[in-house]
């Protein structure tokens, strides 16, 4: 049975991983092992060592306490926030793109969208 604190170790690894649009097999090259393992990790069946969790870090770019945020909610077996908005492939996605546009626009978009929720 994995550990609740695994299992939210690797849904954090799987969310940053899709956020930055990195593949399992990407990210696997950067740390150097199989891309089987990181699918273990994301899951949670197998735990990731300390060192392993540096390495993952480093190649996603963040600290490594980020792996951690909303431990206390994990080890109580709640969900990080209700209805985890990060665990659509679509909201990621739309997420990804969003930081892909350059920040002048990125500002008026989000004005936009403000405006089109208000009225809705």
């Amino acid at each position: 049975m994995k550990h609740p604190v695994d299992a939210h170790v690797g849904k954090r690894i799987r969310h940053r991983r899709w956020m930055i649009g990195m593949t399992q097999q990407q990210l696997a090259d950067k740390v150097g092992i199989k891309f089987q393992q990181i699918q273990k990790y994301e899951t949670g069946m197998n735990r990731v060592s300390a060192s392993r969790l540096w390495d993952i870090a480093e190649a996603v770019g963040v600290p490594i306490s980020f792996f951690f945020e909303g431990i206390d909610a994990a080890r109580e077996g709640q969900p990080l926030v209700e209805g985890d908005i990060l665990a659509d492939k679509e909201a990621l996605e739309l997420v990804r793109s969003y930081y892909a546009i350059p920040e002048h626009q990125r500002r008026r978009l989000f004005d936009l969208a403000r405006v089109l929720s208000d009225a809705a």
